[in-house]
């Protein structure tokens, strides 16, 4: 693995990158090396959510002080990987990335742009759908789509990526919502607390190059049930 010390083009911002991680042997170095060759000054926390398949072993022998590696004991979910990274978080700003390789850390500056434009922007979504989009089953654009439109209905809003793995939030805007949520859907739930709160949202185009469930993608159709729950039950509560 490549040790690289990035500069950065966004002067003293400090991006924090979360990265979740569970039974991604195959990808986990290779993402590691693509965010710390983004161009921007990062803190990057690594949280293996109990993985299976030599992940966790991987992580464990690395010898890399750029990276901060969390482990669970026992499978949390998505969500609970989020909740436990957040609690180590020093940067100005917070992203997820995804440990696979369907994201593409040369899209951070795209999604650190308008913060620098405006340090009043405390919210960016990286939208699919404004950009470049290979590999997304027919099935999964339309569930994307829905969870869009139903989010756009329910608040009022005009995003046009819900499902977006690139979410940048302001740090202290993250940590300051209450989030409760275990597995995909966590994100859902601080999409719509941010929404009731009337937070704006700026979205920018990025790349996307989608995997398979052979590939090892997660997410599933009853997730798509679950999140619109989600949904539900943070607008009305």
């Amino acid at each position: 693995m490549t040790h690289c010390t990035p500069t950065s083009p966004a002067g003293d911002l400090l991006l924090s990158v979360i990265i979740p991680v569970y039974n991604e042997r195959d990808t986990i170095c290779t993402i590691l090396d693509k965010v710390k060759a983004s161009g921007i000054r990062q803190q990057i926390l690594v949280v293996d959510d109990c993985s299976t398949d030599g992940t966790r072993e991987l992580l464990a022998n690395l010898q890399d002080p750029a990276l901060t590696i969390l482990f669970h004991e026992h499978n949390q979910g998505k969500g609970g990987a989020i909740r436990t990274a957040l609690s180590h978080v020093r940067g100005d700003y917070v992203l997820i990335q995804d440990a696979d390789l369907e994201y593409d850390p040369a899209d951070y500056p795209a999604l650190v742009a308008p913060v620098l434009r405006d340090p009043g922007v405390a919210v960016v979504f990286g939208s699919r759908f404004k950009g470049r989009i290979q590999g997304m089953r027919r099935r999964n654009r339309l569930a994307n789509r829905l969870l869009t439109g139903f989010t756009n209905i329910l608040f009022g809003s005009g995003i046009s990526d819900l499902c977006t793995g690139y979410k940048l939030y302001r740090a202290e805007v993250i940590r300051g919502i209450p989030l409760e949520r275990g597995h995909f859907d966590l994100e859902h739930e601080l999409t719509a607390k941010l929404l009731r709160q009337n937070v704006p949202i700026v979205e920018v185009p990025i790349s996307y190059c989608g995997r398979d469930a052979k590939s090892g993608k997660k997410v599933r159709w009853v997730d798509f049930f679950s999140n619109v729950q989600t949904l539900i039950r943070y607008r009305f509560a």
